[in-house]
């Protein structure tokens, strides 16, 4: 009886706890919470429920305390114990009669002694008389056990038959024919949703059978790694990549982690973790193929100041290359317009289209930077006055069909230092030697600018600013075909003199050009980044070569526009001290004495003069 009360009470509180737990179902955070909605608002309904059966189990725990538990435990503590009590003051009364019977046993034959007699027989009297009182008491309760041991055993029953009857009763009252049509309606949702989970398991073991019936070259890493189906239109991508990180001057670890892109950012998910974390911020920044170490389908994404980032490893030909387009679709920020994907689908059509043949060159806007031919524009009051727009050429007069782009600088480092030092001892440091451009100290303009090549080609004419629009068309368009997008990142230093393409880590000097060889130059109209120049170059046959040199800028094209012409100005003017003189005074000068452009203001891309005076200090 005593555990079908404490069940009873332990039934009080699991309904309480019950009721509880009901109502916490909303806050819990499941990763699937479909349909929850109405899972959550049944619950709350069998919350209050449960507290009003948490009422009625209350009432039958106080009754079965009272009527059940509270006899049987008074039968116990008061009528056992009371006859246990009985029990043993009578073996104590019987043990005194037997001493004292022992002691009158014991009386002398012979010599008898009336006063010790007398005593002895008072004494045996005595304790014949507590005998028997004890044993009446002792044996009254005996008989009266026998009775209240049968009430004892009814009485309990008979409570819990009626603590039971009035908890189904109230039950019965509390609950009517609404809790029956509620009841009816949850379970006709259970059954539907355990149809929903057939029809669910159903279509899963039809998957399964459909995955265990392909080949197991489907499961093969860079399967098609000849001719793979790339998708360059990504706009966003996850999946698991090889991270690189160093953990001393040579040595480094690769980790295998899950990556995506959340809009401008590439987050970065351990194994476990709950949610990812941001890795690197992809606008504006620029990504290539890379070879790294012994491993094979390396990228590194290069931040905006161009700063080398991360270097990650794909599992596949596929895999890379749809990584390094959607990274570079996303620093594109084609994700901030209404309808990306069309943009990046028109964009790489675009880019598709750029090679084909054309017969008409499109018009383009003119631009309001000081790009121009130097030819045709004069000197006058410190300011270029350009003369009339002419005609643009078809696309034909401009650049040959068929031309061959060349995607890296023509020298290399090395190459350059051997053909200017000729047998004299290689430097095992890349440094340059002072005397090898001795202008550069002379040099009234000194410009440094982060570029990154994309390519050249030759081109037929040097007579208008479109034949660079034109390479850069074709350069770009070239390069989203056959999928190249490593870039070779210089140094260019702007002179009076020269245009200078720096190698970054060796400071040696990868090109050279004359700044009176430079016959055009120009930003483009719409990505500000990207200048190119044209370049007159004398050939061993005695006659000359145009080259267009496309590049990428950190900063906008416009201020590496600006330094051209400027240096070209000071060379118009040396001849005129005069002239010189007002130009130079209306140029800044930096701590070391340098000038800086007058435009050279700092913006998001990395262009603050303070940067390029660091860079061009560490030249």
């Amino acid at each position: 009886m005593q555990r079908v009360y404490g069940a009873q009470n332990e039934m009080c509180l699991a309904t309480q706890q019950l009721s509880k737990q009901l109502l916490a179902y909303e806050e819990q955070n499941f990763a699937l919470g479909k349909g929850d909605e109405e899972v959550i608002s049944t619950l709350h309904y069998f919350s209050k429920v449960v507290d009003e059966l948490n009422v009625l189990h209350t009432e039958l725990a106080k009754q079965l305390a009272d009527t059940m538990v509270l006899p049987i435990i008074r039968f116990r503590e008061k009528d056992l114990t009371e006859v246990s009590t009985l029990k043993d003051l009578f073996g104590l009364a019987s043990s005194e009669h037997d001493l004292s019977m022992a002691k009158y046993s014991r009386l002398p034959k012979k010599k008898e002694n009336e006063k010790v007699k007398t005593e002895i027989v008072k004494e045996v009297a005595a304790a014949r008389r507590k005998q028997h009182l004890s044993s009446l008491q002792y044996y009254c309760a005996l008989n009266a056990l026998q009775y209240r041991k049968r009430v004892a055993m009814m009485e309990p029953m008979l409570g819990f038959a009626h603590g039971q009857i009035n908890f189904f009763k109230k039950g019965a009252e509390m609950f009517s024919q609404s809790m029956d049509s509620f009841l009816s309606s949850v379970a006709d949702m259970v059954q539907s949703i355990q149809v929903e989970l057939e029809a669910e398991a159903e279509e899963m073991r039809a998957s399964q059978q459909e995955l265990l019936s392909l080949e197991e070259a489907v499961y093969t890493p860079d399967l098609d790694a000849a001719a793979p189906q790339i998708n360059r239109n990504l706009i966003q991508k996850a999946g698991y990549l090889n991270l690189r990180n160093k953990t001393g001057l040579v040595t480094t670890t690769w980790e295998r982690l899950y990556f995506f892109t959340q809009g401008g950012n590439l987050m970065c998910q351990p194994r476990g973790a709950v949610a990812g974390g941001l890795i690197q911020d992809l606008d504006n920044c620029s990504v290539m193929a890379v070879d790294c170490e012994d491993r094979r389908y390396c990228f590194q994404i290069t931040t905006p100041n161009g700063r080398a980032g991360i270097i990650l490893q794909a599992e596949s030909r596929k895999e890379n290359e749809e990584w390094i387009c959607a990274i570079n679709n996303i620093s594109r920020q084609i994700y901030l317009t209404d309808n990306p994907e069309a943009v990046a689908i028109k964009l790489n059509q675009t880019a598709l289209q750029a090679v084909t043949p054309i017969t008409s060159f499109a018009k383009k806007q003119e631009s309001p930077c000081p790009s121009q031919n130097m030819k045709s524009s004069e000197v006058e009051n410190d300011k270029i006055v350009p003369k009339a727009a002419v005609i643009i050429p078809e696309a034909e007069q401009l650049i040959a069909p068929g031309t061959p782009i060349q995607f890296d600088i023509v020298l290399p480092a090395t190459e350059f230092l051997d053909q200017n030092r000729g047998s004299r001892r290689i430097n095992p440091f890349g440094e340059t030697e002072d005397e090898t451009f001795p202008e550069t100290e002379d040099s009234l303009l000194q410009q440094m600018f982060i570029v990154r090549f994309l390519g050249s080609m030759a081109v037929k004419t040097d007579n208008t600013t479109e034949v660079i629009y034109e390479a850069m068309r074709q350069v770009l368009a070239a390069r989203a075909i056959h999928n190249i997008f490593r870039m070779t990142e210089s140094h260019l230093m702007v002179t009076s003199q020269a245009l200078r393409l720096i190698d970054p880590q060796t400071q040696v000097t990868r090109a050279n050009f004359e700044l009176t060889s430079v016959t055009q130059f120009a930003a483009h109209q719409e990505n500000k980044r990207l200048v190119g120049f044209v370049v007159r170059m004398p050939e061993s046959t005695g006659g000359e070569s145009l080259s267009t040199y496309v590049f990428e800028s950190n900063s906008e094209g416009e201020k590496i526009c600006y330094a051209i012409n400027l240096g070209k100005e000071i060379i118009e003017v040396q001849k005129d001290p005069e002239a010189l003189a007002q130009l130079m005074l209306s140029i800044p000068l930096t701590n070391d004495g340098k000038y800086v452009l007058l435009n050279d203001q700092p913006d998001d891309n990395d262009g603050s003069p303070s940067e390029n005076r660091g860079a061009e200090s560490e030249a």
